[in-house]
C-alpha cells in the first residue's frame, strides 16, 4: 500500500472512530452546564487542565517517544512497551509523592479535596495512554479506533450515572474518567495481545537513555502547551478588573467557550493521528516534500473553511451545549467562542509542523518555538484580561499560537522544505478576524455580513483542497 493510500485509510478508520465518539463527548457539556454552575465548571476546567500539565512531566512525554519508536523498525517492540511502561509506573510513583506537596501553592488552592482523585486519574489516563500509543505503533488502528467507540460509551454512561443520578458532582465527573480509562486499559491490553510484549526481561536500560535523550527535550515543549492553557484559566481565577467579572466562574465560562472550538480540533486530530504515523515512516522517502506539500495544502484549506462555517453558526451550537435553564450565564458564552476559533486553528497547523521536528529527530527546536508562544501567552494575560476580560484571555491565546505558527513554518521548512504560501495564509487569517468581530459586535445585517466574508473564505480554499485531495485519490 502506497503512502497516500495508506494516509487516507488510517484517516477514515481514526474518523470512524473517533468522530462519533467526539460528538457524544461534545453533547455531555449540555449535561455539565445543566449541573454545574460556572462556579463549579472553573474548578473542573482546572482540575482537568492540572491533569494535562502532570501528565507529559511525570510519564517523560509517553504519548512522543512510544510512538516514535515503536514504529521504528529497528527497535524491538517488546523491548519498547515493556521499557515503556516501567518508565509510566516509576513515574507514576514520583508523581503520587509530588501532588499533595502542590496544594501549599495559593494559586493551586483548588486541589484541596481532590488530590487522591487527581493522582488516580492522572495515573489511569497514563496507563490507557500506554496501551493507546502501543496499539497504534503495532498497526492495529482499528481496535485503536474502536476502543474510543467504547471508551467514549463508557465515560457517557458513568457521567449519567456519577453526576445526575448520584449528584457526586465534580468528584463524578473524575471518577466516570478514571473507570472509563482503566476499563479501556484492560480492553486494549486484552484484545490487543499485549501480554506477549509485557515482561521485566524485557526491559532495557540501554532504551531507556535512548527514549530520553529523544523525549526529554520534547516534555517542555508539551508543559509549554499546557502552561498556555492552564495560565489562561489562573490569570482569570485570581485577577480582579473594574470592567469585567472575574474569577472562578469567568474561568467557567472560558472553559465552556473552548469546548466550541474543541470541534474544530476533533477534526484536526482525526486528521493528525494517521499523518503523525505517515510522517515518522516516510521520513526517509524520497518524494516526502512534495507529500508535505500536498498534504499541510489540503489541511490547511480544511481548517480555514472549518473555522469560518464554525464562526457563522456559533451562537447556534453554543445553545446546543450551554444550558442556561439552571444558570443564565452560560447565555454569554458565544461572545468568547470565535477567537478561540481561530487560536485553535493555529494550535493545529503548529501540531501538524510539530510533526517535522518528531519525525526528523529535532526536539530541541519544537521547544524554543513552544517557549516562545509561552513567553508571549503569560503577559499577555496579565495585561490583556483586566481590560478585555474573557475575550483578553482568548486574544493571549491567539497571539501565542500565531507567534509559534509564524516561527514553526520558517524554521521546520529548514528540515522538510514544503511549498506554503504566505499571503494566502495570512489573508485567510485577517477574513476569520473580521468575521469573528462581526459576529462577537453583532453589528447590524452581521449575519449577511459574515455569510459574505465566510463565501470569501470558502471560494479561496475550496480549489486547493478539492485539487489537492483529487490528486491524493489518484495516486491512492
Amino acid at each position: 500500500m502506497n503512502k497516500y493510500k495508506k494516509l487516507a485509510m488510517n484517516t477514515m478508520v481514526f474518523a470512524i472512530g473517533t468522530f462519533g465518539s467526539k460528538i457524544l463527548v461534545f453533547l455531555l457539556n449540555r449535561l455539565y452546564t445543566a449541573n454545574f454552575s460556572a462556579h463549579q465548571t472553573g474548578i473542573k476546567s482546572l482540575l482537568f487542565t492540572m491533569a494535562l500539565f502532570l501528565q507529559p512531566i511525570f510519564t517523560f512525554a509517553l504519548q512522543e517517544y512510544l510512538i516514535r519508536f515503536g514504529l521504528d523498525k529497528k527497535y524491538d517492540k517488546r523491548k519498547v512497551f515493556s521499557t515503556s511502561a516501567v518508565i509510566t509506573i516509576v513515574g507514576m510513583v514520583a508523581m503520587a509523592l509530588v501532588v499533595p506537596l502542590l496544594r501549599a501553592i495559593p494559586a493551586l488552592d483548588f486541589l484541596k479535596g481532590y488530590t487522591l482523585l487527581l493522582i488516580v486519574y492522572v495515573t489511569t489516563s497514563s496507563l490507557r495512554m500506554l496501551c493507546q500509543q502501543f496499539v497504534r505503533s503495532i498497526d492495529k488502528v482499528k481496535l485503536f479506533s474502536l476502543d474510543g467507540i467504547l471508551a467514549t460509551l463508557t465515560f457517557f454512561i458513568f457521567n449519567i450515572l456519577f453526576i445526575p443520578v448520584l449528584h457526586w458532582g465534580i468528584k463524578g465527573f473524575m471518577l466516570a474518567t478514571i473507570c472509563s480509562d482503566f476499563l479501556s486499559a484492560v480492553f486494549l491490553f486484552t484484545v490487543g495481545g499485549l501480554k506477549k510484549y509485557t515482561g521485566i526481561k524485557y526491559f532495557s536500560s540501554d532504551l531507556v537513555r535512548v527514549m530520553m535523550k529523544f523525549a526529554v527535550p520534547l516534555i517542555p515543549t508539551i508543559v509549554m502547551w499546557t502552561i498556555t492553557s492552564l495560565s489562561d484559566r489562573l490569570f482569570l481565577k485570581a485577577m480582579h478588573s473594574d470592567l469585567h467579572q472575574l474569577g472562578e466562574s469567568a474561568a467557567g465560562l472560558y472553559d465552556v467557550a473552548n469546548v466550541i472550538p474543541g470541534l474544530i480540533s476533533m477534526v484536526s486530530t482525526i486528521f493528525f493521528q494517521a499523518w503523525n504515523m505517515s510522517a515518522i515512516t516516510e521520513n526517509d522517502s524520497a518524494d516526502r516534500d512534495r507529500f508535505y506539500t500536498k498534504v499541510f495544502s489540503a489541511y490547511e484549506a480544511m481548517m480555514f473553511i472549518a473555522a469560518a462555517g464554525l464562526i457563522f453558526f456559533v451562537k447556534f451550537v453554543c445553545s446546543l451545549i450551554a444550558v442556561t435553564k439552571n444558570y443564565a450565564e452560560y447565555g454569554t458564552v458565544y461572545l468568547y467562542v470565535p477567537v478561540l476559533i481561530v487560536a485553535v486553528v493555529f494550535m493545529c497547523f503548529d501540531q501538524f509542523l510539530g510533526s517535522i521536528y518528531s519525525a526528523t529527530k529535532h526536539p530541541r527546536n519544537s521547544f524554543w518555538t513552544a517557549f516562545v508562544a509561552c513567553a508571549v501567552n503569560i503577559p499577555m494575560n496579565y495585561f490583556l484580561i483586566p481590560v478585555w476580560g474573557i475575550n483578553g484571555a482568548a486574544i493571549a491565546t491567539l497571539l501565542s499560537y500565531l507567534i509559534c505558527f509564524w516561527a514553526r513554518i520558517i524554521d521546520a521548512r529548514y528540515y522538510v522544505p514544503f511549498s506554503f504560501n504566505y499571503a494566502k495564509n495570512m489573508l485567510n487569517t485577517v477574513l476569520l478576524l473580521v468575521m469573528s468581530a462581526v459576529m462577537m459586535t453583532e453589528v447590524r445585517f452581521h449575519l449577511l455580513w459574515a455569510f459574505i466574508i465566510g463565501a470569501v473564505v470558502i471560494v479561496m480554499n475550496f480549489k486547493s483542497l478539492l485539487t489537492t485531495v483529487n490528486k491524493l485519490l489518484k495516486r491512492a
